[in-house]
């Protein structure tokens, strides 16, 4: 279960597909595509990878809808990512929230290379599962590497069970259960993030050398910390001299 595209100059062509991947493709003001799959979900053993490139281009990327990961009694169901921006091009990836359904076993592999002419704003959401269910997922496996000019500037990796989750956010008597975590790299990092922590989100940071701008947000209402992504992500895209841009999901 493969899709595998490339933008060079702008130009989109598709090299691979394999069902149940799909995409939806908008030409429009800018390139802007959905990733969806058949069922809306991935199941135990299934392998998702989604591959592309940009070569001097610009892509603005979505999820269809939220990704739902279905329960496993022994199976992982696995999700990989490789992502490569050359030659002052500029992606916007912007997830909708995963959902880790009970019992559920998810390993997730994201892998973005760039060159330090090239541009970023990559986010992810997770949430505590589905609506009568409060963080009762198997295991979640995620390693995050991001490379810039060949070299590894930041990587993370999380473990983490569902009960063990729970356990944190319980201990830190906090009302908030659902997280975004956002990327950014940007020619003019220090004044975004000056910028961005002036408007009232201060946990945001610096990788190691300062290409990359890492920030959490938590809040207990999904629809709320949507909107901080997107207000972050309309202040990323102000820096970059574009105008507001509408998803389609309102």
């Amino acid at each position: 279960m493969n899709i595998k595209f490339k933008f060079e100059n702008n130009k989109f062509s598709l090299d691979k597909l394999e069902l149940p991947s799909r995409y939806y493709y908008f030409q429009n003001e800018e390139n802007y595509i959905k990733l969806l799959n058949i069922g809306e979900g991935i199941f135990p053993k299934d392998k998702i990878r989604t591959s592309f490139k940009l070569d001097n281009s610009n892509l603005i990327l979505t999820t269809e809808s939220a990704t739902k990961i279905y329960p496993s009694k022994k199976e992982y169901g696995i999700n990989k990512i490789d992502i490569r921006l050359e030659n002052s091009s500029n992606l916007e990836f912007l997830n909708d929230e995963l959902i880790l359904y009970k019992d559920s076993k998810y390993i997730q592999f994201f892998n973005l290379k760039c060159d330090d002419s090239s541009t970023f704003f990559y986010s992810d959401i997770l949430s505590r599962g589905r609506s009568f269910e409060d963080f009762v997922f198997s295991k979640m496996l995620i390693k995050n590497s991001f490379s810039c000019e060949s070299k590894l500037e930041y990587i993370e990796k999380f473990d983490v069970c569902g009960d063990e989750l729970k356990d944190y956010i319980y201990r830190k008597s906090s009302d908030n259960f659902i997280f975004a975590k956002i990327y950014i790299k940007i020619k003019e990092n220090d004044n975004l993030i000056k910028n961005i922590q002036q408007n009232g989100f201060e946990s945001f940071s610096f990788s190691h050398n300062k290409r990359i701008i890492i920030g959490v947000i938590s809040s207990n209402s999904m629809s709320e910390l949507k909107s901080k992504v997107m207000y972050i992500w309309e202040l990323y895209r102000n820096d970059l001299n574009k105008k507001k841009f509408s998803l389609g999901k309102q």
